[in-house]
This record gives C-alpha cells, structure tokens and sequence, in this order.
C-alpha cells in the first residue's frame, strides 16, 4: 500500500466486512462516474476516488454510500490543503520538487518489484528444497520436557523431594517455586534443547529416567531445584505448513535481491 492509501485508511472507519462474493460485486460498480467533487473550481477525479475504494474494499470495508461519503470527506480536505500550499508556494521548494520526484520513483521501483515477484513466484521444489535444507542445518539431537521446583534453600528442596518419595504428586508441590513463570504451568518447561540451560540443571536433566525425578537438590545459579523429567524425543523441524508462509517469503525476497544484484552486475555505472 502507498502512502497516500496508508493515510486514507488512518483517516476512516473500515465498515462490516462482507464475504469476497459481495466484496468482488460491489467492486465492480464504480463508487464515483463523474467526479468525486469540485473544490473552489478545481475537480477532484472520479478515478482517485475509485482507488481509494477499490483499496478499502480489499481490505475487507463494505461499499457502502457511509464509506463513499468519507472517502470523499477525505479527497475534499487533501484539495483544499493541497490548494493553500500551492498558494503559499510551498510547492516550488526545489528540495521538496525532488524529495516528490524520489518518492514517485520509489513507488515505480517498488511496483516493478512486486510484478517481477508475481511473474517468478516460488515453486513447490524450491520450498521443498529450502526445507530440506534447513531442516539439516538442525541437526540431530535429543529434546527434553521437563518440569522443575526452584527453591532458595537446600533444606526445602530436600523436603520436597521427600514429600514426593511419600507419594505426593509433584503438581501439588510446584506451588513452593519461586520461578512463577513456570509455577503456572505446572512447573512445565516446555520442549528444550539441553543446551539451552545451565551445565548443572541440563547434567542432572539427562540422567533421568522418563517419569523420574531428582533424589538429591540440583544447585545453579538461580538457587536448588528438583527436576522432574516427563519425556524425550529426536530433535526435529517444525512441520512445513507451519513455516511455509515464512519460507515463501524469504524466497521471494532472496529472489528480488538476486534480480538487484543481477541488474547491478549488468548496468554500466561511470
């Protein structure tokens, strides 16, 4: 979206949105046939009316006379500023004639950009590839799930643990944790790398047995913890559906920028 759009849609309400059979049909009815005002003698074009329509309704606005009526709201405010300035001669500024001139190219570049993207999109195998590939870059490895009670004192974790060899569940006891984040989880940690946690707590994670718990305080840093460890599995990729939307975007970048670059390497620059 350009900027003029991206200051139209701050400036109204977006309406009920419609389902794309009704959004397509109002689309086809130009909102503005003849002009969309006339401003102290100077006519504001039914066409730009027509894209600033064309765009909310894209966006999901219903085309409605409420909408029309603030679109052209819009369109008469921007002329009647438009005319002061040029009557106060602000638009005879050479360096703002250039900022224009830079700005109106940029939206050429980036309408070329995105058409040249729309003629070469990403194929099935180039994600599959680049699936492939960062999949491997993973590795291989193991993950943990685990969950944990931190305390300050060596004397409550081995109380805890006591209570726990007495047959009390380890839910119930998750309440003495200090760490809060995970106290309301259960004392869940999630699914993680070993790696991710300091020597001593990832030392004493991995010995466990699933289903086990720690028989003596684990001290780190952040004080003595008891571990309980639910379950293990091979580190893998998330599924690709889950990151296919992200991965055709890096393609499609990586692909304009390796149109850039193939532009640049044939331009002849003096």
């Amino acid at each position: 979206m350009n900027h003029t759009l991206s200051c139209l849609a701050a400036a109204i309400a977006i309406g009920t949105a419609l389902p794309a059979s009704a959004q397509e049909a109002a689309a086809t009815t130009p909102a503005f046939t003849d002009k969309v005002a006339r401003v102290n003698g100077v006519q504001i074009p039914s066409e730009l009316g027509n894209v600033f329509i064309k765009e909310q309704v894209a966006q999901g606005a219903l085309d409605s006379p409420d909408l029309r009526s603030r679109v052209r709201d819009h369109l008469v405010r921007r002329e009647v500023l438009l005319q002061a300035a040029r009557e106060g001669k602000v638009d005879k500024d050479p360096a703002l004639l250039q900022r224009i001139e830079y700005a109106r190219d940029e939206m050429v570049i980036n309408a070329y950009l995105d058409s040249w993207s729309k003629d070469h999109p990403v194929t099935d195998a180039q994600i599959t590839a680049e699936y492939d590939r960062a999949a491997a870059k993973m590795g291989t490895g193991m993950e943990y799930k685990a969950r944990h009670i931190l305390v300050d004192e060596e004397g409550a974790a081995k109380s805890i643990i006591d209570n726990l060899k007495n047959g009390i569940e380890f839910g119930a006891l998750v309440v003495y944790s200090k760490d809060t984040g995970s106290q309301e989880r259960g004392g869940d940690l999630g699914w993680a790398d070993p790696a991710t946690y300091v020597k001593e707590f990832s030392d004493a994670m991995t010995k466990l047995e699933k289903g086990k718990y720690t028989t003596e305080p684990v001290k780190t840093q952040y004080g003595y913890h008891v571990i309980l460890l639910d379950d293990v599995r091979k580190k893998g990729p998330p599924p690709l559906e889950q990151v296919k939307e992200r991965m055709v975007q890096h393609l499609q970048q990586q692909a304009v920028q390796e149109h850039v670059t193939t532009l640049l390497g044939k331009a002849k620059v003096e």
